[in-house]
Formats: structure tokens, sequence, C-alpha cells
């Protein structure tokens, strides 16, 4: 641990964290370790340990192996002691989950909510969750929408939601911290989260659902942004002389964009371009999709469409996924580092 950054009055909450984070991280261990690990003293560790336990957060579990002298007792945190809610927006539900400080899920639900155009069904929602698991400590939202640190400025079909900080809305009304995410944001971390992914691993992850196509784009491990946070915006693409990615996709499909199945001709030909695109801009290791909408046999077509336009050696991997559950896995992520680090 970095002492300058440690004073007094951060000492506090700065110290549990770094021990709750080590604890987590190595599942059990003894103030030795700690102290070694965090390089903070014994005595120190000792009296932070003496006081989480009092509350709750560690508990004793068993001593450590006899080294000739005095066994020393193990210490692993208690996953239960804080919960977070994961939850996002679609259509007329809104989907759940609540789960502990090691990601096992306590509960999920889809709740049949219309939150289109009312923010208070939304806060009764939350309000309902935290009152059935007062624990809840941490709260990740994802919207189909452009976010700049919490703040929704471009939400197609939730009109109410528009230039609304979420984030400071909810931290204000339930004093826990709170974090909101673009879904195609969400997903991708999800998805590389649970994946294991190489740290420099280049991903983009396209998904047009009920709410016109989107894209979530990680390098290197972090989501971009861009400059005012409407990376992925991809219905904006100009793939067409006359039309942009969401148009081509609307061609002779009247308003059936978020259908099941992706299969005429001219939609694999516009997500052939698309890739093409990414190809050409910032050359994926691999491009995500959703089950939902792909199969092997469309990605094969997408592959053919694209290498019209980029070398074939540098396409990308193409694979399929479950979208929801990256979603809500990438949430779950977020909820959980907000949770560890600010409590």
């Amino acid at each position: 641990m970095d002492k300058h950054f440690i004073t007094p009055k951060s000492m506090k909450k700065v110290i549990p964290r770094a021990i709750r984070t080590t604890l987590l991280q190595l599942e059990s261990a003894t103030k030795v370790e700690i102290s070694q690990h965090l390089d903070i003293s014994f005595p120190t560790v000792s009296k932070v340990i003496a006081q989480m336990e009092r509350e709750g957060e560690v508990y004793e579990s068993g001593l450590d192996d006899s080294s000739g002298g005095r066994r020393a007792q193990r210490y692993t945190y208690n996953p239960d002691y804080m919960l977070g809610l994961a939850l996002f927006l679609e259509e007329d539900k809104t989907v759940s989950t609540i789960f502990n400080c090691v990601g096992e899920v306590k509960e999920k639900g889809i709740e049949q909510v219309m939150v289109q155009d009312d923010l208070d069904s939304l806060t009764e929602l939350i309000k309902k969750n935290i009152t059935a698991y007062p624990k809840i400590n941490s709260i990740a939202i994802g919207v189909p929408g452009a976010v700049d640190n919490g703040r929704i400025f471009y939400i197609p079909s939730y009109e109410r939601f528009h230039n609304i900080d979420l984030k400071a809305y909810y931290e204000k009304v339930f004093t826990i911290p709170v974090v909101v995410e673009n879904d195609m944001n969400a997903a991708v971390l999800g998805f590389h989260h649970m994946n294991k992914r190489e740290e420099n691993q280049s991903l983009v992850y396209v998904y047009s659902g009920k709410n016109g196509p989107g894209a979530g784009i990680l390098l290197n491990g972090d989501v971009v942004r861009g400059s005012t946070f409407f990376t992925g915006e991809v219905s904006f693409v100009p793939l067409y002389d006359d039309r942009n990615f969401f148009q081509a996709l609307k061609e002779r499909a009247g308003k059936n964009v978020g259908k099941v199945r992706f299969s005429r001709e001219h939609e694999i030909q516009a997500m052939g371009r698309l890739i093409a695109s990414f190809v050409a801009i910032i050359n994926p290791h691999t491009v995500i999709f959703s089950k939902e909408e792909m199969d092997e046999i469309i990605l094969k077509n997408i592959a053919i469409e694209a290498a019209q336009y980029v070398p074939k050696e540098h396409l990308p991997r193409l694979v399929l996924s479950n979208w929801k559950e990256d979603y809500l896995n990438g949430l779950q992520y977020l909820a959980l580092e907000h949770m560890i680090t600010n409590n």
C-alpha cells in the first residue's frame, strides 16, 4: 500500500477497503500475511481486523499450519456482509439480480414494469429490492443509451430518462454507490471477465435488440467511451451514400429491426461492411454477437461479406454469446467494484 495517500482522516476507510480486497483475493489470510501483503503494520491490521470481526465483516476460519511456533489464526471475508443489485431496462420489463461480494447470485427477477416514461416505477422497484435485502451496498443500472458519468444524454424510446443524471439522483435517494452504464459497454465487460480474456485483447460486442443496434468496444481491457461518451452508437455509421447502418438494417424490413434473427441479404451486407470498418479502424481480435440474433451459418456469411472489403487474414473471430447473461455479468462486475472500493 502506498502510504503517501494515507492520512489519519482517510485511514478509517482506506485500510478496511484494502483488507477487504486482500481477503477477497486470497480467500483467507493471517494478520501477518495481510500486513506483509499491504505493507501495513501488524498492530494496525490487528486493530482493523478486530473491528471488522465485531461488525461481522470477517470471521475466523481456522488455524494456520504450524511452522514450529504458535499457530496463527486465519481470517475469511464474509461474502454476505454486503450485497449488490444489478438491473437493466428493456422495453416493458426490468431484469435484475442480487448477489454477494464473491458474485454468488441470491435472487434473479424479471419485473413487468413500464419504465419508458416513468422514473418513479424504477425507483419503487429499487426500493422494494433494498427493503427485501437491506445489505445492498451498491447498484448498477444498465440503459440502452449513451451515458456520461451517470448522466443519460441519448436514449431512444425512453424520453423521460433523457438528460437525467441517474447516478446522482439515486445516490441521493438511497445514499449508496450507484453506477449507470450503457448496455453494450456492460455486455462487452461481462463477456471479457466471464471468459477470462487476456488484458491486451480487443473486443467488439454488436447487438441490435429491441432498441436498435449498438456496440461495446474494449481495448486492452478498458472500455472505449470516446471524447463525448458516444462510442458504440453504430446506428449512425454511414455505410452507404444515402443510408447509415440503422437505415440499412431497416431497408425492406419495415419497423422489424429488433426481430430475433438476422437472415436477409441486405442485413448481412450491412453487418459485413460494419465488421470491415471495425477491422480498418481498430483491428479487433474478436467480435461477439448474440445467440438470439445470429447462428454459425450467418456468421460465416458475414465474414464472407466483410472479406470483400478487407483482406481475409485481418478479419476477427466472430463468436456467439448470451447477451443478457453478458449484460448482467458486466453490471454485476461494476457493482462489485463499487461495493468493494466505495464502502
